[in-house]
């Protein structure tokens, strides 16, 4: 399911980053996120992990087990907390009522067992844990999935340290293909031994006096009596409360055997059985409607007594004696129909399913009835006793088995459980509707955002990106008037004749190489474009940013744009264009004019000196005012002075020619590597 993957990228993300989760995602080729109860292919997790270790550079048991200590961390965030915790009140019932926790999830989430497992066809794996006289534990797991053995020590470690307090260590004792079970394909035995660990605040209990002893009953350690005190270590550990014995102090021991009140020692509990039972076998049969005992005669387990219930479905059972494995074949756990193969998963939860072929005519159709049930080993009488109930989710499934509330029995739990699954899967429907609309919404924002960046992109392209900002918030941008900048003016030579010359498609296409060219050359130098009106081009430094180097920016500017140009072609001759550069500097007043694409333009004398330097230039040079040069002066440029000139509405102006950069290389002015 997709809280596995959730986890996965959760821990990923928390401890190594956003970045290191989308370079694994990436390689492994999987999504950016995974919806709670949505079903994915075990293929993504794998990929997952695998990936990981190789980016991470670390062994996969190591991250199987980290995975596994983040899941339970995981799993109590999510809501699983207050589940977990009342599994057992040690280690050993913990594990041991794992598979019980898998049958409830499977009722709950519609057969959605996920915890300890990637979900593969929803079947999870399994525990058996046996207790060691040396207090130690083995732990036996089988499951379908290869090589996941590792996540086990990282979930149950946290689970002993968080639960019981106490630090635990596995170790594989032995690995074996599945033998005793039918469907699993790894049987793995952990060693499991543990030590206590105290935390400061635990060991301050230890030292003080329990609050409810008061008064005369508030003794000190040397004044209990040590006997009686030993006497209920050796009855506790005797019934086996306690798995794995770790050391106690007087005071943890003491509390779990004073009546609180009373304050007298506790002898241990006898219970007290009635010499003879006290019921009727009908009455047995019809209160408990739901169970079957049998024996195993001849290694097979023959039915010797059955309830009314599981009589009128399977009316088969009503021939006592009959071998049970005909009528039945056990779904969880996966074992051999055995008593011995039983024996051995007895404090498992055991589901019956009735086999179709020998069910009555009338059930042909409908779908096949299971029972949930715990196994019970009667010593004296040899046999085995099998206490269930129909295991139904919905009032939808009890319908298609054409069955009644009526028929499961007044204290039977699984009446409620229907009821209330039924709402609980309602509100799960809902749950996911939601989780999908707001994937769903997410995926929509991200575009969102894509086409947002791309239309700024695109405004900013064509008004400098403060003036964009200040328009898009509805403000009005202001005039402003910069003291000194740097404005270039260039056009292509003969512009007119190869107009006059060539087809409209080629003048867009020359046009359009060339100012593809310009237009790097201004991200390049960091100056800002203007306007293009045909095939003039107008850029300022300075502007709309003020900058003390705005003059040295256009000058490299306009070098690169004479080595750019002799790579567009002229339709015409074929060869190179030639364009003619002028360049002025002097103040501006800058602003934004009209509502209906509006432009940021230029103001002045500055502008109109720029243009006429521009047209009273010579083919392939770079033509400067006397300000300019005089900007440019001590700036390690190499420039050639003109002499005057006669400029068109100005009279004689002194002018010069930019010839290079004294200290950069060609490769430096085009911005290559």
């Amino acid at each position: 399911y997709g809280f596995i993957n959730t986890c996965l990228k959760s821990l990923v993300v928390e401890k190594y980053g956003e970045e290191t989760w989308e370079k694994l995602r990436l390689q492994a080729g999987v999504q950016d996120s995974f919806l709670t109860f949505e079903v994915y292919k075990d293929e993504i997790t794998m990929k997952l992990v695998d990936k990981a270790c190789k980016i991470l550079g670390i062994p996969a048991d190591m991250v199987l087990r980290e995975f596994g200590e983040y899941f339970f961390e995981f799993c109590k965030r999510s809501g699983y907390d207050h589940m977990l915790r009342t599994l057992g009140g040690n280690l050993y019932e913990f594990i041991e009522n794992l598979d019980a926790l898998h049958s409830y999830l499977s009722l709950s989430y519609q057969a959605i067992l996920f915890l300890f497992v990637f979900p593969q066809e929803m079947n999870a794996p399994s525990f058996r844990v046996e207790k060691n006289e040396d207090g130690s534990m083995h732990l036996h797991y089988y499951s379908d999935r290869r090589g996941l053995c590792h996540i086990v020590p990282g979930i149950i470690g946290a689970a002993a340290l968080d639960f019981f307090n106490i630090e635990i260590s596995m170790e594989i004792v032995n690995q074996t293909e599945e033998e005793e079970r039918t469907g699993k394909k790894e049987h793995i035995v952990f060693l499991v031994t543990q030590n206590p660990v105290f935390s400061y605040k635990e060991r301050n209990k230890l030292s003080s006096s329990p609050p409810y002893l008061d008064g005369s009953e508030n003794k000190t350690e040397n004044q209990l009596n040590r006997e009686d005190l030993e006497r209920a270590n050796n009855t506790i550990r005797d019934r086996g409360t306690s798995v794995c014995p770790v050391k106690k102090s007087h005071w943890k021991t003491i509390r779990g055997i004073i009546t609180l009140g009373k304050g007298k020692l506790l002898r241990g509990f006898d219970p007290v059985y009635p010499k003879s039972l006290w019921i009727d076998t009908k009455t047995f049969c019809n209160g408990l409607p739901f169970h079957m005992v049998f024996d195993k005669e001849v290694g097979q387990a023959c039915v010797k007594q059955a309830g009314v219930s599981i009589q009128k479905i399977v009316p088969g059972l009503q021939t006592m004696g009959i071998c049970l494995d005909q009528y039945f074949s056990i779904v969880h756990p996966e074992v051999p129909f055995t008593i011995s193969s039983i024996q051995k998963f007895i404090n498992s939860q055991f589901v019956f399913q009735t086999r179709r072929e020998m069910m009555p005519e009338s059930w042909k159709q409908r779908p096949m009835l299971e029972l949930r049930g715990q196994m019970i080993w009667m010593e004296p009488l040899q046999c085995m006793l099998y206490l269930c109930s129909p295991l139904l989710r919905t009032l939808h499934e009890l319908e298609e088995r054409q069955m009644h509330i009526a028929d499961i029995a007044p204290h039977d739990v699984t009446r409620d459980l229907i009821l209330l699954n039924q709402q609980r899967l309602a509100e799960m429907e809902l749950s996911n509707q939601l989780e999908r609309k707001k994937e769903e919404l997410r995926i929509l924002s991200k575009h969102l955002e894509e086409e947002k960046k791309k239309t700024e992109a695109l405004l900013y392209a064509m008004l400098p990106q403060h003036v964009a900002n200040q328009l898009k918030e509805g403000k009005r941008v202001e005039a402003g008037e910069f003291k000194e900048c740097t404005i270039l003016f260039s056009d292509v030579v003969t512009f007119t004749n190869i107009c006059a010359q060539c087809e409209p498609i080629q003048i867009v296409l020359m046009l359009n190489s060339m100012y593809l060219r310009f237009d790097r050359l201004t991200t390049v130098h960091d100056v800002y474009k203007v306007e293009t009106i045909g095939d003039a081009y107008m850029v300022v430094g300075g502007v709309p940013v003020p900058v003390p180097t705005h003059a040295e920016r256009v000058a490299n500017f306009a070098l690169g744009m004479i080595i750019a140009a002799k790579g567009v072609q002229n339709p015409v001759s074929g060869n190179p264009i030639q364009i003619r550069v002028g360049i002025h500097t002097g103040p501006v007043l800058a602003g934004v004019v009209g509502e209906k694409m509006p432009r940021y333009c230029l103001f002045g004398d500055t502008v109109n000196i720029a243009s006429r330097m521009e047209s009273h230039g010579v083919p392939s040079r770079i033509h400067l005012s006397s300000s300019a040069y005089q900007c440019l002066k001590y700036k390690n440029f190499e420039m050639t002075e003109r002499g005057e000139i006669e400029v068109k509405g100005k009279g004689k102006m002194h002018t010069y020619f930019l010839i290079r950069n004294k200290t950069a290389t060609e490769n430096e002015i085009m911005g290559r590597p």
